[in-house]
């Protein structure tokens, strides 16, 4: 069985989409592409798709990653292709890599964030984000299914800045440009419980008073292991690349090697 290790996007008005739509819609790619799919076992047999920390609804993402079971083997740039073809535009499917590796989950360990905030001016954004890290805590409330739950919302964040809106994405063309556009970047470790981009906006109006006049634009930049050194997101998906174009292990010179440079035992 071979193992494919997909990225994909939610740009521009798709970034609604919840992530049963994008599963039907992937679904249906996957048949419209007659990819060999491997199929679980029981009396509603299913794909074996397992997709890994989805965006939350209403967020565009550069960096959603899912694995699919083939029963065949397949080459991960064709079928990329193939599969991006039959998805909608702003659902796209951006980058594959066989799975030599185990643990992708493992490896989401953070995630990079912009925000952009419309009718604020880029100076205030900077002030609110220089109180928020100066903060040793900012407590938010989220509404759960339990009931309102209190939170340190700061703990999680890495990073907080402003950015020139030279820098800053720009799949969002529905969005006004006709006024004060500030646009801020996040990184944000993956804890329990999850640290939202919209957490940190109310952690932005508790600590500065900052109150968009419209909601913000949030898309996902990148998601990965946090380097720790220096404040980085690395791609998950490195360590199957590596591991497809290292050399082969010639099992039996390495067991020679290995008797060979064993110490001597006693006569």
């Amino acid at each position: 069985m071979q193992r494919i290790r997909l990225r994909y996007t939610k740009r521009g008005r798709l970034r609604f989409t919840s992530h049963r739509d994008f599963q039907r819609a992937f679904e249906r790619a996957l048949r419209r592409a007659e990819v060999p799919m491997a199929y679980s076992a029981g009396f509603t047999p299913h794909p074996k798709v397992s997709y890994a920390n989805a965006a939350p609804t209403g967020t565009g993402s550069e960096a959603e990653y899912l694995e699919i079971a083939l029963t065949e083997q397949r080459d991960p740039d064709k079928l990329r292709e193939l599969l991006d073809e039959s998805m909608p535009v702003g659902l796209d499917i951006i980058d594959a890599v066989e799975s030599h590796t185990s643990g992708l989950a493992d490896r989401l360990t953070a995630s990079i964030w912009e925000l952009r905030l419309d009718g604020v001016e880029p100076v205030d954004a900077e002030r609110a984000a220089e109180a928020f890290r100066a903060a040793s805590s900012v407590e938010v409330q989220r509404r759960t299914k339990n009931g309102m739950r209190t939170f340190d919302a700061r703990e999680a964040v890495v990073s907080l800045q402003a950015v020139a809106a030279d820098e800053a994405l720009a799949h969002d063309t529905d969005r006004p440009t006709d006024q004060p556009c500030a646009i801020l970047r996040l990184v944000v470790r993956h804890v329990t419980p999850a640290v939202r981009p919209d957490d940190v906006l109310s952690g932005l109006r508790a600590v500065a008073d900052l109150a968009p006049p419209v909601p913000a634009a949030v898309t996902r930049l990148a998601q990965g292991l946090l380097d720790e050194e220096t404040g980085t997101v690395t791609d998950p998906l490195a360590p199957d690349r590596e591991a497809a174009t290292a050399p082969p292990v010639n099992e039996g010179a390495a067991a020679a090697a290995a008797k060979a440079s064993a110490p001597e035992g006693p006569a």
